[in-house]
């Protein structure tokens, strides 16, 4: 139950009645026309532009536009206890009791599709996100942009999307030949005692790589490793697996699972390189010319040299893109593009890729080729993952590296468990940095939204076990016929807004809107709560384990939303803390 969506197709009918009476005149478009959440100083309950929209072509003030609507508005509708009007000309609406008590009531029997946009056309996402190097454990890189891909797909979900979350395994090119020659020297220094060359700054040093050689020791009794050219191929397929398994329980401790994982080895194998491009050259956007040196490169260094390349400013991008490198093996961009040529020829309506901050220069050029390969503007979106700094104490926090030279996906869910982490890095938008404070995810006050949230889901439940009735199965009212107090409508209110919350959030990629959402309703709930500090009255559990119908479909409906809103964040909703 969308009360937005409802109003607005109520004003747009009312209107449309209006000028068939030649009483009004519309504009071509009336897609300018909002309900919308009204500021918080206006006493009332939705609000309008429906007369801004109207002035200009009926040659007439908002106001007087305005006073003429309200007036019909009233007179159709028995819901509304008050409307008015405030400048510049917004038409205000206030509900009565009886609205409250029906939407309360559709609320509660209609708890498990509360928030979801029916009038959103269904479509078939795939979502690729993490697609890490397969040469070690996450690290806390990582972590910002595979929490951010799984709600994105978690919202899309529950709007009804089909939605595909995938890993594109880049176990192609020169990192994974010294990835495998890292496990080689590895596998060395166990079976020969050969030190391991960690002055080489091309080899991975992190002592994960000592697990890795074990298990394929340990698992490959017949493999002679004497020879490293003799099993290199062997030897990367076994390498690889082993990062994957590291990879795939780092997500799995952070509550994802992807639903397939595609190999970029294999994209090559199939020959999907070279037929993307043969198929770019026949519609003439793949072309032998010379680029210019990057904006970081010594220009006086830089050899001109002719080039495969991709037309991709035709497309907008700044420059057109190489395909080969100077060996004639494919680029890392040549690989993609095949990839996406392979997510295109799976038909999904919407692609969407999760990039982390240092890959923000990747979006035109990749947006180019599916533009090119689909002829088809946004079919392709690229939500960008900016940085995570640790903080604790007030100052850059630094945990055992001793995977590595980074810190771990592990190494920050020992520190904190997979709810915080996933709730903290989801409270601001992703494309802006964010401070991620040990102290204050640690804490049990209003400074840590997690626990607020929880806390909140929690003092609910108390009072279901106070009168002994299981939280989790649906609460049956015979009669909705209650009185409700301005405090109790004041959440109410911020009930109704969660359709709109998972409206924008889907529509706009924006997860962070959710635990933003969720603290804003604890806090109203929490403020409603401490009134019966001070008042007996207001008091939900008391000596008689007694309380009315009122106020536990009240609760029940609170607990329904924070619920749902936190199994779309993947956080649990303990029922104590």
């Amino acid at each position: 139950m969308n009360i937005f969506d409802l109003y607005l197709d109520k004003i747009i009918s009312l209107v449309k009645t209006l000028s068939k009476d030649d009483l009004i005149k519309l504009p071509d478009n009336l897609d300018g026309i909002n309900v919308d959440i009204p500021p918080s100083n206006f006493n009332c309950d939705i609000s309008t532009n429906v007369s801004m929209v109207l002035s200009k072509i009926n040659k007439k003030s908002p106001i007087d536009i305005a006073d003429q609507l309200i007036k019909v508005i009233k007179s159709n509708d028995s819901d509304i206890e008050r409307i008015s009007v405030a400048k510049p000309g917004f038409i205000n609406i206030k509900f009565n009791s009886k609205y409250w008590n029906n939407f309360i009531k559709e609320v509660n029997s209609n708890y498990k599709n509360f928030g979801v946009n029916s009038k959103e056309k269904k479509q078939k996402y795939l979502i690729e996100f993490v697609s890490a190097n397969p040469t070690g454990p996450l690290h806390v890189g990582h972590c910002r942009g595979a929490i951010l891909g799984d709600v994105i797909s978690n919202i899309l979900i529950f709007n009804k999307h089909n939605v595909s979350k995938e890993y594109y395994v880049n176990d192609y090119g020169n990192q994974i030949i010294n990835f495998t020659k890292s496990v080689f020297l590895r596998i060395r220094e166990k079976l020969n005692n050969e030190k391991f060359p960690t002055e080489n700054t091309d080899l991975y040093p992190g002592d994960y790589l000592i697990d890795i050689a074990n298990n394929i020791i340990q698992n490959n009794k017949k493999i002679n490793f004497e020879n490293f050219d003799a099993i290199s191929k062997d030897l990367t397929i076994l390498a690889v697996a082993e990062s994957l398994k590291l990879i795939k329980k780092n997500l799995q401790s952070l509550g994802i699972v992807h639903d397939k994982f595609i190999s970029e080895t294999q994209l090559v194998k199939n020959n999907e390189v070279e037929k993307v491009i043969d198929y770019l050259k026949k519609k003439k956007l793949v072309y032998e010319g010379k680029i210019q040196a990057p904006k970081k490169e010594d220009e006086t260094k830089w050899i001109e040299r002719k080039q495969l390349l991709f037309k991709s400013t035709n497309y907008g991008d700044d420059k057109d893109r190489a395909l080969q490198k100077n060996d004639m093996s494919w680029t890392y961009f040549a690989s993609d593009v095949a990839y996406h040529n392979n997510k295109l020829n799976r038909n999904f309506d919407k692609l969407i890729n999760i990039l982390g901050a240092d890959h923000a220069g990747y979006i035109k050029r990749i947006t180019s080729v599916v533009e090119a390969l689909s002829n088809k503007k946004n079919k392709i979106i690229c939500k960008v993952s900016q940085l995570v700094k640790l903080v604790k104490d007030g100052k850059p926090f630094k945990m055992s590296k001793r995977k590595g030279d980074y810190i771990t996906v592990e190494d920050l869910i020992t520190e904190v468990g997979k709810d915080a982490t996933r709730f903290i890095m989801l409270n601001r938008s992703s494309d802006v940095e964010l401070d991620f404070d040990f102290t204050k995810v640690k804490e049990k006050s209003k400074d840590n939204p997690l626990y607020y949230v929880q806390y909140c889901y929690a003092r609910i439940s108390s009072v279901f076990r106070h009168v002994e009735l299981d939280i989790n199965k649906d609460l049956n009212v015979k009669k909705y016929n209650f009185k409700y107090s301005d405090a109790e409508i004041k959440i109410l209110k911020k009930i109704s807004e969660w359709p709109k919350c998972i409206e924008v959030a889907s529509l706009r990629l924006e997860p962070h809107r959710i635990p933003i959402y969720l603290y804003e309703l604890s806090s109203e709930f929490h403020s409603y709560w401490n009134l019966g500090k001070d008042d007996e009255s207001k008091r939900f559990i008391n000596d008689k384990r007694k309380i009315s119908d009122d106020k536990l479909v009240f609760l029940k409906i609170i607990s329904n939303v924070i619920k749902s809103g936190m199994n779309i964040v993947g956080v649990d909703t303990p029922e104590k803390m």
